[in-house]
Formats: structure tokens, sequence, C-alpha cells
């Protein structure tokens, strides 16, 4: 994807909250069950909160029961980028947004049909814009 977006650790700090630069700067999760979009049905799109870029349609979304929102797949395939995270003892797939790289979450093979995927992301990393 060309027009990477890259800014300062500064501006990052200036432009976000301090769960959301933790999050999605420095790869912090936000407790289960605590973000703004866990439990959401509102229909929109879902975007990166440091880019602005559309990542999740709201009609992938699904209840996991994890506490974290999960979707089966992102808005096009390459919205977000998957990366290996060995961090703490264990062997993940991290999710990043493909235009800033910001942390979003994980990605798991125990989601529903069509993909089988979960992708776990932190409501910290999102923003929604509603539909129309």
């Amino acid at each position: 994807m060309t027009g990477k977006i890259t800014k300062s650790d500064a501006e990052w700090r200036r432009q976000l909250t301090p769960e959301q630069y933790k999050i999605a700067r420095k790869a912090g999760t936000e407790r289960a069950f605590t973000g703004k979009y866990h439990d959401c049905k509102e229909a929109g799109t879902y975007v990166c909160v440091c880019c602005g870029a559309p990542l999740f349609p709201s009609d992938t979304k699904f209840d996991s029961g994890t506490g974290w929102p999960s979707y089966y797949q992102p808005v096009s395939p390459g919205a977000v980028e998957e990366r290996e995270d060995i961090s703490f003892l264990m062997r993940r797939v991290e999710v990043v947004c493909t235009k800033c790289d910001a942390h979003l979450g994980h990605v798991f093979p125990d989601g529903p049909e069509p993909t089988g995927l979960r992708y776990c992301i932190n409501s910290a990393s999102l923003d929604l814009k509603p539909k129309g």
C-alpha cells in the first residue's frame, strides 16, 4: 500500500488518548469486556483510530464471547497486515493497520464461516463510522 503514514512518538501521543496510545502504538491490550465496541451492534465501518483507514465492516462482526470485538474478515484483503508475535511466551498472529502500523489485536483460526478466522480487536484501536 502506498502512502504509509508515519509520525513521531510525540505526534502520536498528542493525537491519541493515553489508552489509545498504549494499545495502538505500543501493542497493549485492553481488559476483556471493557472496550466500547465489544457489545456494539450499530451498523457501519470500523476504522483505524490513528489514521482513519477502513478496517472492518460491521456485518462481519460476531459475538465470540471473548470480551473483545471480533470480526471474521477485514473490509478488504489489504486493510490489515499480519505479523508473527512471540510476546508473553506465546506464538500468535498480530494484526496491524496496513496504512499506519497501528496495533489492532490478533487473529485466530477459530472463527465462523465463511473464513474460519476470528480477528480479536481492541476497541481502543478503532472508531466506528456509522452507516449512512
